[in-house]
């Protein structure tokens, strides 16, 4: 068989297309509606439907939600907050610099009813992984298994506590599910 060198441009953009298909699985593209903390956002699919979505991996510092706890005058609680203001922000950040539009991967729910997901942008950066470099989110072990880049995450959590990165640098921060146990 003679090929021609239009059946080879052929082959060649049929190669390349299967190619970038095999290494980006489609995922649908969510529009972000709703920031709630380093850690959960609500998203509206395709059809205008609300989820919210709990991200894979992390755990990031809370946020307050009463107006008692923004009126806290505990160190403990204050620092919780401080930190969590400022995953919040950068996950805020983020999203808008991409257009305020996420790619999901679920894969789980939590009790609340929350999706549990890892999330990445349009350019591929997940997010989770992003926020455990900079020191704004701890890998949370419990969510591990619903994590497909937890390798990823995990590294990125390890290199900032060695350079003492977020709340790495912050002697007295309190793990997110330590603070949670003590405050419920």
């Amino acid at each position: 068989m003679k090929l021609t060198q239009r059946s080879l441009i052929w082959l060649g953009t049929t190669l390349l297309i299967f190619g970038l298909i095999a290494c980006h699985p489609f995922r649908p593209e969510y529009s972000v509606k709703r920031v709630s903390d380093g850690d959960t956002l609500t998203v509206t699919d395709a059809k205008g439907t609300n989820v919210k979505v709990r991200f894979a991996c992390i755990d990031a510092p809370e946020v307050a939600h009463s107006a008692k706890e923004k009126a806290s005058k505990i160190a403990a609680v204050r620092d919780q907050f401080k930190w969590g203001v400022q995953a919040q922000n950068r996950v805020k950040q983020l999203i808008k610099q991409a257009g305020d539009r996420v790619n999901l991967t679920i894969t789980d729910s939590d009790r609340y009813g929350r999706q549990i997901s890892e999330v990445r942008l349009s350019d591929g950066t997940l997010i989770q992984q992003v926020l455990a470099r900079e020191g704004l989110a701890l890998v949370y072990r419990p969510y591990l298994k619903n994590c497909p880049s937890a390798v990823i995450v995990e590294q990125a959590e390890v290199e900032a506590k060695q350079q003492r990165r977020g709340v790495w640098s912050d002697p007295k921060f309190v793990e997110p599910w330590a603070y949670r146990r003590r405050n419920n």
